[in-house]
């Protein structure tokens, strides 16, 4: 009889300390991806290094309506739980992009198998609807494409303003059951609400009950993004060629100065040098982007906002939400995509669909770079746990 008792109350232990695994390794496994892409690998290496696998990373091509587009996969060798396709922001460098490459292999060494694809408007610097295709056509090509899913459900994950665009896209009929879970890290509601902020610094107050500090002036580089896009309405047509090559010269400088600040300096230098060889008011202008004059690029460009379009495959305030669960991830005081954006699509979208956000001051823009208090850590760890779990 006490031997029976014994075995039992083994067994009974053995259960409590699986069911405690069991629910521990979905927060070890958010922690670790936390603190990987927070760049504190040498002050926590132990938690860094938990529950993640080594990454095998190779090419790929993925259909679409307009053409092949160049891709990678992110495959972590001791298999996947769930496969994501990753979407990068508006940047010259796309799926190259150092902290995209970083963001994806780490997401893959927690476990996740992750595609990204090319999407050549946004490595251009334009936002289009057709940005919104070929995010559609590549999660509609991912699902189907059995090796690489297991024939699962994927996750949507779209940066910044991909963010926004992925929302759109995975509410569309075709993905309708193929998608598990869509994430906006620092997207966008409403891309004209975001075009009318860069120009003026203006945004509209969060939802009721929904606390965000005073929204900041914008950022430079999100003014000379739409003084690129809207270089024809800004300057005869003789001019437009060399000034959207100084503007390009000057973001090019801003997204080196991110990760190589050597390279950056001369690239400021050589559109500083540019301006000399513009006419007006090609030189004003890139002399205003140079110069990060925002306030006053801005209110240029206000007026021709309108000419970026207001499709509703650039908004998902405007468009069919996905039939997923739906994870918003912002830094409250983004000067880009300010935060009020993710504040106003969760008000929208928790009577449609389920709901999880997070505003936080741990991140800038689209990427986990700030310093805050323990309470802003385990929400943060709770938002990644929920949607690797």
């Amino acid at each position: 009889m006490r031997f029976r008792r014994a075995v039992l109350v083994l067994l009974v232990v053995a259960a409590a300390m699986l069911a405690a695994r069991a629910l521990l390794l979905p927060w070890v496994r958010a922690a670790s991806l936390i603190v990987r892409t927070s760049g504190l690998e040498k002050q926590h290496p132990t938690l860094a290094a938990l529950q993640t696998s080594e990454v095998a990373e190779t090419k790929a091509t993925v259909p679409s309506r307009y053409g092949p587009l160049r891709a990678k996969v992110y495959r972590p060798t001791n298999g996947a739980r769930q496969a994501v396709l990753l979407t990068p922001g508006v940047n010259a460098l796309g799926i190259d992009e150092p902290r995209l490459v970083v963001f994806a292999r780490h997401l893959a060494a927690s476990g996740l198998l992750v595609l990204t694809p090319e999407v050549p408007d946004l490595s251009r610097y334009l936002v289009t609807p057709r940005s919104t295709d070929m995010i559609e056509d590549a999660a509609l090509w991912f699902a189907r494409n059995e090796e690489l899913t297991g024939g699962k459900r994927v996750g949507i994950v779209g940066i910044s303003f991909a963010g926004g665009l992925s929302l759109v896209a995975a509410g569309r009929p075709s993905l309708d059951g193929r998608v598990a879970f869509v994430f906006s890290f620092g997207g966008h509601a409403n891309f004209q609400r975001v075009v009318r902020y860069l120009c003026t610094g203006e945004a509209p107050p969060p939802p009721p009950g929904v606390a965000l500090p005073p929204t900041p002036p914008p950022h430079d580089y999100g003014v000379a993004i739409l003084a690129l896009d809207l270089a024809e309405h800004l300057v005869p047509a003789d001019q437009v060629e060399a000034l959207r090559a100084g503007i390009l010269t000057f973001l090019h400088a801003s997204h080196l100065a991110l990760f190589d600040q050597p390279q950056a300096e001369k690239e400021f230098a050589r559109a500083r040098d540019m301006e000399n060889e513009l006419s007006e008011p090609a030189r004003t202008i890139l002399n205003q982007v140079n110069c990060r004059q925002a306030g006053a690029l801005g209110a240029r460009l206000l007026p021709h906002g309108r000419a970026l379009g207001d499709d509703p495959a650039l908004s998902p305030d405007q468009s069919q939400p996905p039939n997923a669960r739906v994870f918003l991830l912002h830094g409250n005081e983004d000067n880009v995509v300010p935060a009020v954006e993710t504040a106003l699509l969760a008000a929208r979208l928790r009577s449609m669909v389920p709901v999880r956000v997070v505003l936080t001051p741990l991140i800038s823009h689209a990427e986990v770079d700030r310093q805050a208090g323990t309470r802003e850590v385990i929400d943060l760890i709770s938002f990644f746990r929920e949607m690797l779990g």
